[in-house]
């Protein structure tokens, strides 16, 4: 299957790897900064017949790949999918999936029209630990689900800010919710039911002066099965990354998971003792290199296989839209200091550009 690139910045090593190891044919990388291109080219000592590109139009029209991953900054995204479309890709696409609910919206349109696979790029959904937690959510060993939260207490500071001028802007990122915080958001809503009645929440730029967006946000769900969830996000953590936490609480069940990035399941309490709590532990542990995880190469591998046999990735762009959704209404409570419903109408970064002025 022919595959490309398009951004090849912070996190391009973990799709070209993803991609190496699923057997895909690397046709071209694509970066509006050569020098970027150049450094993956010799990272990961790809052949030279891997094409070079600064345009993604030129790129889509010289070398028809099959399968595309959109790995630029984020406000890109949707312009850049909606584009690879019209030249029949399937994609995956790096979270947030967009940066408004519209451009969500016509990238789930576009796909169902022509018939091509989207998947969002969620990647810790396929953690062995999430993985595990998530059978024991769809077989009920915790029962009536009471409430959960989704802990991201990272560091982020001015180097890395520096390094890429778009982050942190409203335009083309958003804040600490909407880049560190956004796979444990999709974790939880995901783990909870999915359907969001309303959120509260609190968002504040404490420490980041030289950013647009947040850099802590707080926020209540509650969701139509009468679940709740917190949510504690932050990139003000000093000095450096401390935890990634999930947790569930249920009438027949307890889970944290936690690490770097929920790799590793550190409680697991339930009723009907089917198993053994410490070989869990164990035996669903990984110790990932960094927040990035590993779950890049199985959800490469996931959505080969949905295109192969005609069906929908494990984790599509629905589910992409569905986190977006929820970061957004924070942000919207934020603003309004207002208890917001859901499903949004409509929501974008962009509405929040005087949010910190």
């Amino acid at each position: 299957m022919k595959y490309a690139l398009i951004g090849c910045g912070r996190i391009s090593p973990n799709h070209i790897a993803a991609a190496l190891k699923n057997q895909l044919e690397i046709v071209a990388l694509c970066d509006c900064e050569r020098a970027n291109i150049e450094d993956k080219i010799k990272k990961f000592d790809l052949p030279d017949h891997v094409r070079i590109y600064e345009d993604y139009q030129e790129m889509l029209c010289k070398e028809s790949p099959q399968l595309v991953a959109i790995a630029t900054e984020s406000g890109k995204h949707a312009r850049i999918a909606l584009d690879c479309m019209d030249y029949g890709c399937h994609l995956i696409i790096e979270k947030p999936i967009a940066l408004s609910l519209a451009d969500a919206d016509k990238i789930i349109e576009k796909a169902k029209k022509l018939k091509l696979k989207v998947c969002a790029c969620h990647q810790n959904r396929f953690n062995k630990s999430i993985l595990k937690i998530r059978e024991a959510v769809e077989k009920n060993r915790f029962g009536k689900m009471i409430y959960g939260t989704a802990h991201i207490r990272w560091c982020r500071d001015y180097e890395y800010y520096d390094r890429a001028k778009w982050r942190g802007t409203w335009e083309q990122d958003g804040g600490a919710l909407m880049n560190q915080c956004i796979h444990n958001i999709d974790l939880l809503r995901w783990m909870l039911g999915d359907e969001v009645l309303e959120v509260v929440g609190m968002t504040d730029r404490l420490r980041h002066d030289y950013i647009e967006a947040e850099d802590l946000g707080i926020a209540l769900i509650r969701f139509k099965n009468g679940t709740y969830g917190i949510i504690e996000g932050t990139t003000d953590v000093y000095p450096k990354n401390l935890e990634e936490t999930l947790y569930l609480f249920g009438e027949k069940g307890t889970v944290k998971a936690g690490g770097q990035s929920v790799n590793v399941i550190e409680e697991w309490r339930f009723s009907d003792m089917l198993d053994d709590p410490e070989e869990v532990k164990a035996q669903f542990h990984e110790n990932p290199p960094n927040v990035y995880g590993y779950g890049h190469t199985p959800l490469y591998a996931d959505i080969i296989e949905a295109i192969k046999n005609n069906r929908g990735p494990y984790v599509n762009a629905e589910a992409g839209k569905r986190a977006l959704e929820l970061v957004l209404a924070i942000y919207k409570s934020s603003l309004t200091n207002e208890i917001i419903k859901l499903p949004l109408q409509e929501g974008s970064t962009m509405e929040y550009q005087k949010k910190f002025i």
